[in-house]
């Protein structure tokens, strides 16, 4: 190439080539995907193995008698599916009025039941090097049912369990 010259395209190929190989890193390092989402201003996280799906904020229908935490219960394509409401388990404020909201159809165990969240942000692979342990000095419930702590955002989002959450919740109420 001489000066003044623009270089051809195959040089700014080949240059872009060996640079990306330079920073390419090839790891096959193991996963766990998750849902994010967002709850009284805070972010949480379910293992992605332990939600169904996800449903826009349905209405649960109010069933007399309920125990504290059950919000009621919904149709979901003709199953009757229990609704827990989050705040009320982690003792967070209650949403405002006609806020949206999200149902996580979780299963744990022999237990399946819907899960109240403000809103599902992502649902992510995260590598497991970024798990960690979650922190000693969580208050109850949260330290029964944190699996891990990880980065997103520049905050910390706790992963909650949720088979540990549905068994403590009908060992409790039912």
């Amino acid at each position: 190439m001489s000066p003044g010259r623009p270089p051809s395209l195959d040089q700014v190929l080949a240059r872009r080539a060996h640079a990306s190989r330079a920073t390419v890193v090839d790891v096959d390092e193991p996963r766990t995907k998750l849902v994010v989402a967002w709850l009284a201003r805070e972010w949480l996280a379910f293992p992605g193995r332990q939600v169904r799906e996800i449903l826009p904020g349905t209405p649960a229908f109010f069933l007399p008698g309920c125990p504290p935490g059950l919000e009621g219960v919904i149709n979901v394509r003709g199953d009757i599916e229990p609704v827990l409401c989050l705040r009320t388990l982690l003792h967070l404020p209650p949403p405002a009025p006609d806020e949206p909201s999200r149902i996580l159809i979780g299963k744990g165990g022999s237990v399946q039941a819907g899960l109240r969240v403000d809103r599902v942000e992502e649902v992510m692979d995260v590598p497991d090097s970024a798990l960690q342990p979650p922190p000693p000095t969580l208050p109850d419930p949260l330290r029964n049912w944190a699996l891990s702590i990880f980065p997103f955002r520049n905050q910390g989002v706790l992963v909650l369990d949720i088979e540990r959450l549905l068994g403590d919740y009908c060992s409790a109420h039912l």
